[in-house]
């Protein structure tokens, strides 16, 4: 992990930080079932993710939204728009590039798989029907 990204996580509550660290877990995990690496960065002050091939994925707790970790996707893509329609409860969907995951709640880990994968080949999925999911 980034020193940058480690200098944020210390910030975070402590249900937060683990969150974080199952959803770093789940990013990189789905990275390698994929045969890719990731490229680790700060984008916009939060923790962000990608693959040749895919765009960008960030991770960030908010205290705007304390209850939650916030997963967030460029809203230039179709990624939200199609979550919502393949995954309709599987999370709280906020505007076209932002999805929460509860802290008090165990991880999605199924769901967020799909997710991740889908924003992982997107530049090669994006004209497919709801991006081949």
């Amino acid at each position: 992990m980034l020193p940058e990204i480690q200098s944020k996580i210390a910030t975070y509550p402590e249900d937060a930080k683990a969150h974080f660290s199952a959803l770093e877990a789940l990013i990189f995990d789905v990275a390698e079932s994929l045969g890719k690496s990731v490229e680790e960065s700060v984008k916009w002050g939060e923790a962000s993710y990608l693959v040749k091939g895919g765009t960008a994925i960030r991770v960030d707790w908010k205290a705007r939204s304390p209850e939650s970790l916030c997963m967030f996707f460029n809203c230039k893509t179709l990624l939200i728009e199609t979550f919502r329609e393949v995954l309709p409860d599987a999370f709280e969907y906020q505007g076209n590039r932002e999805l929460r995951i509860p802290l008090h709640s165990p991880i999605p880990i199924e769901p967020l798989r799909i997710c991740i994968a889908a924003a992982m080949r997107y530049q090669a999925r994006k004209h497919d029907p709801l991006l081949g999911l």
